[in-house]
């Protein structure tokens, strides 16, 4: 689907989609072999994405920021990251303007924002949030780390896993518990780079993702000051539950746009292939196949660009962003299986990139919310 017949982006979002296009060009496409192989992206892609104007586009123009309220932006940065296949860079991304940049910016006192708004707007600070642990996944109320009041610093004790940007993290936004209240129980604390008593654990290695820093984190007696402190104590789990539908349709909008780049890619595969002396494109088994892929990306496309439309006015509902995210993720991850087969063997090696749209597309019906996870919120909705 052509981004000129979209109606959610206007003429100012299309012309910033042409500055992060040839910022891909220039920044991401000669480094991104490396990254993956070191398990890492650079933190210099961090500087220059913010140097290019592609980090937090609301930070207020007094802490170096566009103070640009339009969501839309951030979902072209996702939609061209993902549709190029650099999932590792997008997610990085993402991270910092999804995921943490919403908690920087809505929950911080005018301290806060002083001394981390402006090194997360330009890329100098790179931030991770610390939700999941061990023996938790997907469940909030379960979280164990703790964090008891000591004077004016809180004493913080647990262990953190799967936490991306983990290795390159400054600023963690750490979910902890301040008290046995399932609900209440939680806060949330910024946990610098540099505290005693912060430890990162092994850059973990994943089937997908490669360039992603995906970490263990510990935290042993590290002393937080209440300054670093986020909101009210015990309003941790409605500050997360309120900022999971933006991170889910992130997501969202990353898988169809990844969808809509591998089947682009597989498009001249089929073209160029030949097999019994025709491309393999013409045999009706493919044009059956790929005609089914075409149609179901371009109805998930509209869905996702209709809930896009919401968020921007502030409308999307956590159940609208469970159903946009369950269903482009198992979408993205049966479009770059199918693509594979169409490549044949030649699908099943490194060197072409439907290999990597296929390992780096598996995580994405898991974290963010498994897909079993959106259709329980779904279901619960539905009043069953």
């Amino acid at each position: 689907m052509s981004s000129h017949s979209r109606e959610v982006y206007d003429a100012d979002h299309e012309l910033f989609r042409q500055t992060v296009q040839s910022f891909l060009k220039s920044e991401v496409a000669p480094y991104d072999d490396e990254w993956e192989k070191r398990g890492l992206v650079d933190r210099s892609l961090f500087r220059k994405a913010g140097e290019a104007g592609l980090l937090m586009f609301a930070t207020p123009e007094a802490y170096g920021g566009a103070g640009i309220d339009d969501w839309r932006f951030s979902a072209i940065v996702d939609e061209e990251f993902g549709r190029a296949g650099y999932a590792s860079a997008g997610l990085s991304l993402a991270l910092q303007n999804d995921v943490v940049g919403p908690y920087m910016l809505d929950l911080t006192d005018d301290d806060q924002k002083e001394r981390w708004l402006p090194g997360m707007t330009s890329g100098e600070l790179v931030g991770a949030i610390a939700m999941t642990e061990p023996g938790t996944g997907s469940d909030l109320a379960g979280i164990a780390t703790r964090a008891v009041r000591d004077g004016d610093h809180y004493v913080l004790n647990g262990s953190k896993t799967f936490i991306s940007n983990g290795q390159n993290a400054d600023l963690v936004v750490v979910a902890a518990r301040t008290s046995d209240d399932k609900h209440r129980g939680l806060t949330l604390l910024v946990v610098e780079r540099g505290m005693p008593g912060f430890e990162r654990g092994r850059n973990l290695e994943k089937l997908g993702l490669h360039g992603q820093d995906t970490s263990e984190l510990h935290f042993t007696n590290v002393r937080v000051p209440v300054a670093n402190r986020l909101g009210d104590e015990g309003r941790g789990f409605f500050q997360l539950v309120r900022n999971l539908p933006q991170e889910r349709l992130s997501l969202a909008v990353t898988a169809v746009s990844a969808a809509e780049g591998v089947l682009a890619r597989t498009m001249e595969y089929v073209k160029e292939r030949q097999a019994f002396g025709q491309p393999i494109g013409t045999f009706q088994h493919s044009r059956f196949l790929l005609a089914e892929l075409h149609t179901e990306v371009d109805i998930a496309r509209v869905f996702i660009d209709h809930c896009v439309g919401l968020h921007a006015r502030g409308e999307l509902t956590a159940v609208q962003a469970a159903k946009a995210k369950w269903w482009s993720s198992e979408l993205q991850v049966r479009v770059a299986d199918r693509c594979l087969q169409l490549h044949g063997g030649y699908g099943y090696m490194r060197e072409y990139p439907v290999s990597r749209a296929y390992t780096d597309a598996r995580i994405q019906t898991i974290y963010g919310g498994t897909t079993e996870i959106m259709k329980e919120i779904i279901g619960r909705d539905l009043g069953l």
